[in-house]
């Protein structure tokens, strides 16, 4: 199972209502005619993405305050579902509310993520880790650490009907290589347990859509 992840801006910081409305209309789209090998999809608000942003991204919009961010899930059962989505996003029954969005977004920035720990069946349903997990916990390491034994240890005290765990698998932009969805932290995330140089960075999520 994989997840196609997308971190996004509206072009329009003050349109912010708008650009939400549009987010919902093209994942409801989604739903009701959902493409081959797609599980579910989901859009959060967060209050940034889980990566030091540029400053030029970072900065408020002139008397409208912080910019608002926002982060997408397409769960997909492998990277041939990921192939269909890819088309079907843009093809019939998808493409106006896909291009009333499209129209609207700013920045961007995308990653690829693998479910290592959960119940597949539970993702799937509306409620389950993907939706109903309050708390996103991004894990990243240093540059030359090892992976695997990491890896291991992140899902520790997980109750996999309730979380997720995943890794990033190709590198489409500076998203973390780690993350764990539930309503608190895992002890395997715990700053007590990270090897040196590891980071684990909490981020608190609204949901927008979830199904």
């Amino acid at each position: 199972m994989l997840a196609y992840l997308f971190w996004h801006r509206p072009h329009e910081p003050a349109a912010v209502e708008d650009y939400e409305q549009a987010q919902v209309a093209f994942h409801r789209s989604l739903a009701r005619r959902p493409p081959v090998g797609l599980c579910g999809s989901a859009v959060f608000r967060v209050a940034e993405p889980p990566w030091p942003a540029s400053p030029e991204d970072a900065a408020d919009a002139p008397g409208h305050g912080p910019r608002a961010a926002y982060e997408d899930w397409y769960v997909v059962e492998d990277f041939a579902a990921l192939g269909v989505l890819n088309e079907a996003a843009v093809g019939r029954g998808h493409r106006t509310s896909h291009d009333d969005l499209a129209r609207r977004a700013g920045a961007g920035s995308g990653g690829l993520y693998a479910l290592l720990e959960g119940d597949r069946r539970n993702i799937r349903e509306r409620g389950g880790p993907l939706g109903g997990a309050s708390l996103a916990t991004w894990v990243a390491r240093p540059a030359g650490a090892p992976r695997r034994m990491l890896g291991e240890l992140l899902g520790d005290g997980m109750d996999p009907s309730h979380a997720s765990l995943w890794r990033r698998q190709l590198v489409l932009g500076p998203a973390p290589e780690f993350c764990l969805l539930a309503h608190e932290t895992p002890p395997g995330a715990a700053p007590t347990r990270l090897p040196d140089g590891w980071t684990a960075t909490v981020a608190e999520r609204e949901v927008l859509f979830n199904g």
